[in-house]
């Protein structure tokens, strides 16, 4: 063969001269045809419009789940950093707005109605009943259990014991079973009411006692969602606290004439004229029988007052997220409960502090009725 340049045709013969025959290469073919670039603008058309059909949608779903549920799920913690903090909530809609005076009351004041027999017991007589019945603190904050000892009145020698823990440790004796039992039966209704509104359909008198709790809780237009957030508990430890420095640990003139360790005040009716109030001032101190409506009074007055809308914001906050009703938490949302304002405040949190009050929030009352006992 010359060594010149060869064409296609004259390689094929001299190929076929040796008996080697040339076959066409389709799919190189193909790919180098006008039929790949039709191919390949199919491909690039069908992704462009499928790019652009689901867009739309992708934002729309991203607007009303992703976005949504990081959104409100970032207010919960900042609500609840808030609580935590002791910062100021504020409600955007109308739950907890309004009450009703008319009814709020007339559980409490049914205890006047009772025999006015009570016999006021000696400071000793009471050691002694605790005594024998193997009541004591210490074994409180060991067992978290409390015997069911429910006293009408504080001793008159209470404000003699000179001995300020002993002092101190009767007086706590002698109302944690009262708070104890209010909060559990708070917490019966509060388990009542998640009943009922579970249910589809309601009984006549599931009906009746929930227009019942309405009165009770001064609700207005029949809202759920108020009765929810005002029929709760207090903590034990911010009660025990309040109670102790209203009534100097059950020493004040109030407590031992009018049973009232919350010293709640009132314009009208029964009550005990402050020493040293001016004349223009015409509150009293609340007078009650007994002291377990002294108690009932107070719970009734934190949850449905206006001026502790944020205490039950804060306390609601801490249920929605699964924490236990922390007293030294809430006791910041009472700076209105006293004219010392944050002062009162720091008070308290001083008094459950040093007393180590939280010991007693998770105490239960060991129970008096097979429904009681569902609550242990």
């Amino acid at each position: 063969m010359n060594k010149k340049k060869l064409n296609i045709n004259q390689v094929k013969r001299f190929l076929f001269k040796q008996g080697l025959i040339v076959i066409k290469n389709k799919k190189k073919n193909f790919l180098k045809s006008d039929l790949k670039s039709f191919y390949m603008a199919g491909l690039a058309s069908l992704f462009i419009i499928s790019f652009f059909f689901f867009l739309p949608v992708f934002f729309e779903f991203k607007k009303n789940i992703i976005i949504a549920s990081k959104e409100i799920q970032n207010n919960s913690k900042s609500n609840f950093k808030k609580v935590l903090d002791g910062e100021s909530l504020t409600k955007s809609n109308k739950i907890d707005e309004g009450l009703d005076l008319k009814n709020l009351f007339e559980d409490v004041f049914k205890f006047d109605d009772l025999p006015s027999d009570t016999v006021r017991l000696s400071a000793s007589t009471i050691e002694q009943l605790f005594k024998d019945t193997d009541y004591s603190l210490k074994d409180v904050r060991k067992t978290k259990l409390v015997k069911p000892i429910a006293l009408s009145l504080l001793p008159e020698e209470i404000k003699k014991i000179e001995n300020t823990k002993k002092r101190k440790n009767l007086f706590i004796q002698i109302i944690l079973p009262l708070i104890i039992e209010e909060n559990n039966r708070i917490k019966l209704d509060r388990k009542k009411l998640f009943s009922i509104l579970n249910k589809n359909h309601n009984t006549n008198a599931e009906k009746n006692w929930l227009n019942k709790k309405f009165k009770q809780y001064g609700v207005l237009r029949k809202d759920l969602s108020t009765l929810k957030v005002r029929m709760d508990e207090i903590p034990v430890s911010l009660s025990i606290a309040q109670a102790a420095k209203e009534t100097g640990w059950g020493t004040s003139r109030f407590a031992l004439e009018g049973n009232a360790l919350f010293g709640q005040w009132t314009w009208s009716g029964e009550g005990i004229k402050p020493a040293g109030s001016n004349i223009n001032e015409t509150h009293k101190v609340m007078k009650f029988k007994i002291l377990k409506s002294s108690v009932r009074a107070y719970q009734r007055n934190l949850n449905t007052h206006s001026s502790y809308k944020e205490f039950r914001l804060a306390r609601a906050e801490l249920r929605d997220n699964q924490r236990s009703l922390d007293g030294l938490i809430l006791a910041t949302y009472l700076d209105k409960y006293a004219q010392t304002g944050k002062e009162y405040v720091k008070v308290l949190k001083q008094i459950i502090k040093q007393n180590n009050l939280r010991d007693f929030d998770d105490v239960k009352l060991l129970p008096s009725s097979i429904q009681l006992k569902s609550l242990i």
